[in-house]
């Protein structure tokens, strides 16, 4: 496949090269598309007429025609919010043209200017592009000072149509699209992608990156051909700043406060911006700094049935933790001239993100119920352990867990215009995502026999033992890790583009690329447990340096008390790497099984057509081919610690994805549109890893599954948009997704011999004849039906008289349903009535905002109905991911034209992470945050 795509555009670029000797007599017709203080307007509709001639200015604010006759032109341009713009052109024969378009803000609304202010120039941008992009978008833009509403991008996506966020320690991190979970989304940046920084999947941590140091956010709900296929929900596109037209300066200060635990949040930021060389050369500099010291109350619980019938606790928590998150981010980008037809860009960004925690875990487990003699339970007994999370205490950890997570992205790309008919771009680049957590450590103590008493809250749920304390809690183990994973990703592309329609006096247009991405993921963890070397040293909880937390203040309930643990400062300063007060031995059944290496080279080719109709009807025709090779290595663990030796896996495999889609303009404002695309999603990596982990204890096998099938997914989507001049819109639309092999957990528990010798013939068989295991591997459900409908309304009041006039109104509400197919339960018969985890099957949000020239204010409220997150063995096993409802509300204030001063407040309904287990009152975690408060200034100066 690699030498027929290869050959193909080797040949396909030497006829281009030879047809570009000769530019001809037609010109070209460039420029950019900017406001009042010279920021870029993407989006914009530029028109020449006479004839049906049109081009939407890019991101950036670029315009370019190609293969224009010679003649005069009436050049026009159009903007939702804006005045439109017009002047006349004389266009020479081989000529190429270069344009400075200034639109000026505020319509005429009934003969009088409506100024925006500076929220509205933002709406204004992003409606403008979602307008007249090609496919079904949705776009987020910064303000006219680059600041997004929401401090995190996933708070800034959770308010978009189809969008819920999965949250972690109080920031939305995974993104859900139109009910398909993280997996089968996809995230960039600048159209590269962006790898994953966890261990096991291909999720994009949306808290990693701050939203300050993005431009715009585009969500891709259609795919067009030129566009990477692996995103079957949708994909989001993170656009950095580009260098502006002008010089540019820009500053942010704040500081705020987190109830939780009672302490302060810092944040900073800077951006400078500026054109050398008589405009040739263009530079921004950007960045970021937040430093966010809070925390998290939790109760956690496993529900379990016993064989009358009986369902009660089996295992259960009251966690403390303790977190400071730092977030650190630096971008530059450049963009260089090289005469009127070439243009180099090259832009860098490195994030990293600190998480210092430190978690105090009050755990009973080994629950046993007491029955009557009508096999009623009638109490409980249990083992109590408490266990202290943290790290070594030096500069780096400072006596917690540290996780560090770092994505790193960097691209040089070049477009180019080869003659009035051609013009190409290509692009390459490198990102790398990683996650260290050096010298994590945990220490535990523990007891068992103890006689519990519930408390029959199965939402808050407590188990308490009677007469303990610490001196009969002995050690049970201290231990440290360092787990270390690792993405990369080098990613090369082409695209041609040139003129071409079957149509007379209608515009047309072929494109053609190709695409190469080839991937590497590596996790590298090691695991030592550690034994004092003099047993009585540590020989209990009274042994060491302790804290003792009240439950007064715990947001899961003041009955729900952590209680007495070591220290986070004891833990951190023990020794343990003096061999005269500890003994190390590695535990092989903590990391071995953990640790594998992958390889995934992509190499994919596309055909696009564009054609329009007439002045109304456009059509995009394509197909995208894109072929997968992988090279998998995992171990093979017998007996939770021996290494039987590395098993490794190759595999190559086809797509083809064709799409058509239309778009018919009823009017102006009025647009109809229709796509039936394809679309796919590579399995999770740690689930092809060929990894085989034998428990003979448990009489459990857990293993990779290398013959996992990508899910292909043919996806069908309506939507009818119509925009209001004053800066709004109404839209309704309806999708419809069929995904075939889909991914889910199977789990047999009458694994036998035969079956396993069926499935690993080379790997020596542990089950007996006549033994019954139990067996989970990720593998392919036969197909799954997606389908839903979204509304949305977004308008100024403007025609409302007097101060009501300021006001503005967005809201949106999206409906998914899913029906499953091919998934089985324990016993190996097909579940029925089963929906795809991550299907949310209400999403709400609404706004209520006013704003003038010098003051704005918005409340916001998202919700998002409670949805199944993970398939059990059985329906009693599923775990729901809950309701949950967010208001939030944010001011600003512009105290001069350059310096304006804003306050937020996020999670005013202390919304908890909470996640339920067969029915919505059996609790299995509901984690509280408490609001989050934050106030700054914001500097900004363009000339």
């Amino acid at each position: 496949m690699k030498r027929i795509v290869l050959r193909y555009s080797i040949s396909f670029l030497i006829l281009l090269f030879i047809s570009s000797l000769s530019f001809g007599q037609k010109a070209v017709i460039s420029g950019k598309i900017m406001d009042a203080q010279r920021l870029s307007l993407p989006g914009a509709t530029v028109k020449i007429t006479p004839g049906n001639q049109y081009t939407i200015s890019d991101v950036y604010g670029k315009f370019e025609f190609l293969n224009v006759n010679p003649g005069t032109y009436q050049l026009e341009a159009t903007y939702m919010g804006y005045r439109n713009y017009a002047e006349s052109i004389v266009v020479e024969a081989g000529g190429k043209k270069s344009f400075e378009m200034v639109l000026q803000e505020g319509g005429l609304d009934m003969n009088e200017v409506v100024v925006l202010g500076d929220r509205l120039k933002g709406q204004a941008k992003a409606l403008n592009q979602q307008r007249n992009n090609d496919n079904i978008t949705n776009i987020i833009s910064s303000d006219q000072v680059g600041r997004f509403p929401d401090s995190n991008i996933g708070d800034a996506l959770k308010r978009v149509p189809g969008i819920t966020m999965q949250n972690d320690q109080g920031e939305a991190r995974n993104i859900i699209v139109r009910g398909l979970a993280p997996e089968l989304n996809s995230v960039t940046l600048n159209g590269d992608r962006i790898p994953s920084a966890e261990g096991d999947n291909r999720r994009v941590q949306m808290d990693l990156i701050p939203s300050d140091m993005i431009s715009t956010i585009e969500v891709n709900k259609t795919l067009t051909p030129d566009m990477d296929a692996d995103a079957i929900g949708g994909s989001v596109n993170l656009v950095t700043r580009a260098a502006p037209n002008s010089q540019r300066i820009s500053a942010t200060l704040s500081s705020g406060f987190n109830p939780i635990r009672g302490k302060a949040l810092y944040t900073g930021g800077f951006v400078y911006a500026n054109r050398f060389a008589k405009s040739a050369i263009g530079m921004v500099l950007s960045g970021s700094y937040n430093n966010n010291n809070y925390g998290s109350d939790d109760v956690e619980a496993v529900w379990s049935k016993d064989d009358f019938g009986n369902v009660y606790i089996s295992e259960t928590d009251i966690r403390k933790y303790d977190v400071q998150r730092i977030r650190r981010s630096l971008s530059a980008a450049f963009d260089f001239k090289l005469g009127q037809n070439h243009t180099i860009t090259a832009n860098a960004m490195y994030n990293w993100r600190d998480d210092i925690e430190n978690r105090y875990r009050m755990r009973i487990d080994d629950i046993e119920p007491l029955y009557d003699d009508n096999d009623q339970i009638t109490g409980f007994e249990g083992r109590v352990g408490r266990q202290t999370k943290g790290g070594i205490d030096n500069n780096k950890n400072k006596g917690g867990r540290l996780e560090r997570q770092t994505v790193q992205n960097y691209s040089v790309r070049g477009d180019h215009l080869l003659s009035p008919k051609v013009d190409l771009d290509w692009s390459v680049s490198y990102s790398t995502a990683s996650e260290d957590r050096p010298n994590e450590r945990y220490i535990s103590f523990r007891e068992g026999g103890n006689t519990l008493t519930y408390n029959g809250d199965s939402r808050a749920p407590l188990l308490s033992p009677a007469g303990l304390d610490a001196s009969s809690l002995g050690l049970h183990e201290i231990t440290e890790n360092h787990d270390f994973t690792e993405e990369t990703e080098l990613g090369a592309k082409v695209n041609l583009r040139f003129p071409l329609s079957i149509i007379a006096d209608q515009k047309g247009r072929m494109r053609v690329g190709a695409r190469l991405r080839l991937k590497t993921k590596d996790r590298d963890n090691i695991f030592y447990e550690y034994a004092p070397v003099n047993e009585d040293a540590i020989a209990t909880l009274g042994d060491a340096a302790t804290v003792n937390w009240p439950g007064d203040k715990f947001q899961a309930g003041s009955h729900l008390v952590p209680g007495l643990f070591a220290s986070k400062t004891f833990l951190g300063n023990l020794n343990l790497t003096n061999t005269s007060e500890f003994e190390a031995e590695p535990v092989p059944g903590e990391f071995l099984g953990a640790n594998y290496n992958a390889k995934e080279n992509i190499v994919a080719g596309y055909v696009r057509f564009d054609q329009d109709f007439n002045e109304k009807l456009s059509m995009i025709l394509g197909v995208r081919l894109e072929n997968t090779s992988i090279d998998y290595t995992g171990n093979i663990i017998e007996d939770e610690e021996e290494l039987a030796g590395a098993r490794s896996v190759k595999n190559n495999y086809l797509n083809v994805m064709p799409s058509v889609s239309f778009r018919y303009n009823a009017t102006d404002n009025f647009i109809l549109r229709a796509a039936a695309t394809t679309a796919l999603a590579r399995p999770n990596y740690y689930a092809l890893a060929p990894y085989i982990s034998i428990i003979p204890g448990d009489q459990q096998i857990s293993a990779g599954n290398p013959d996992l099938k990508a899910t292909y997914s043919w996806n069908f989507d309506l939507m009818a948009e119509n925009y209001f001049e004053s800066v709004g819109l109404i839209s309704g639309g309806v999708f419809y997704k069929n995904l075939k092999n889909f991914i889910y957990t199977y789990r047999n528990q009458q694994y036998s011999e035969a079956a396993f010798a069926s499935d690993f013939p080379t790997v020596t068989n542990p089950i007996s004849d006549g033994q019954q295991w139990d067996f989970l591997q990720s593998r392919n459900g036969d197909n799954v039906n997606v389908f839903g409908f979204e509304l949305a309304f977004q308008r100024q009041l403007d025609f409302l008289p007097g101060f009501l006039k300021n006001f503005g109104i967005y809201t949106n509400y999206t409906f998914t349903k899913s029906f499953a197919n091919g998934v089985y339960n324990e016993d190996g018969d097909a579940r029925t009535d089963v929906s795809l985890p991550g299907t949310a099957p209400h999403m709400f949000n609404a706004s209520l905002s006013w704003e003038n020239r010098k003051f704005s204010a918005r409340l916001s409220a998202n919700y998002t109905a409670a949805y199944l997150d993970a398939l059990g063995g059985e329906d009693f096993d599923d775990i729901y991911y809950d309701k949950q409802f967010f208001l939030d509300a944010n001011a600003a204030y512009k105290i001069t034209k350059n310096l304006r001063l804003f306050a937020e407040a996020n999670n005013l309904t202390n919304q908890p992470l909470r996640y339920y287990q067969s029915i919505s009152s059996r609790t299995t975690q509901a984690e509280y945050y408490r609001p989050r408060f934050n106030f700054g200034l914001k500097f900004d100066m363009t000339k």
